[in-house]
């Protein structure tokens, strides 16, 4: 199974393909798309658009996962953010992708065993579980790289569970 996990953002979206083989996670590829400062917010959208269709057509994953969006205090960010995770969708549905979301909680507790855990310590687990030599860079890839995780163990569990009721 690969899994393409992303992790919105306006300013820099990342993205991480991880592929299971066995009971092995590997890491396939990892960046973040980031944006010209004085972008207008439709040209970050479209970017993020194209950026993550050359990785989905160049990489062929089976599935993918997106952060859910997190409580914001500044309204408008959370919008944008908002905005932001409608043109992923649209992007991952239209390569006809099942998708899965997670709350930051949710992908936290998956990889780093606490659903408070620091990016750094999400960081640091990301690098262990897939066996990577550096830290995964930018930080929105290791989110991003964690997400792929999340949704893996996620499929996995949800696996065995049905095959336990029948």
């Amino acid at each position: 199974m690969r899994i393409l996990g992303i992790d919105p953002g306006s300013n820099c979206t990342g993205y991480g393909i991880v592929e299971e083989s066995g009971s092995s996670l590997k890491a396939v590829c990892w960046g973040g798309i980031r944006n010209p400062a004085k972008a207008s917010f439709p040209d970050r959208l479209k970017r993020i658009h194209d950026e993550l269709l050359g990785v989905i057509q160049k990489h062929q994953p089976d599935g993918a996962a997106v952060e859910d969006l997190f409580f914001a205090v500044n309204v408008k960010s959370a919008l944008k953010l908002g905005q932001t995770r409608g043109a992923i969708l649209l992007t991952l549905a239209n390569a006809n992708l099942e998708i899965g979301e997670y709350s930051p909680l949710e992908i936290k507790q998956a990889v780093a065993g606490y659903g408070r855990a620091e990016k750094s310590q999400v960081q640091s687990m990301v690098k262990t579980l897939l066996s990577l030599k550096e830290d995964p860079e930018p930080l929105d890839a290791s989110d991003a790289l964690a997400v792929a995780i999340c949704h893996i163990h996620s499929s996995a569990l949800k696996t065995r569970i049905a095959g336990s009721r029948k």
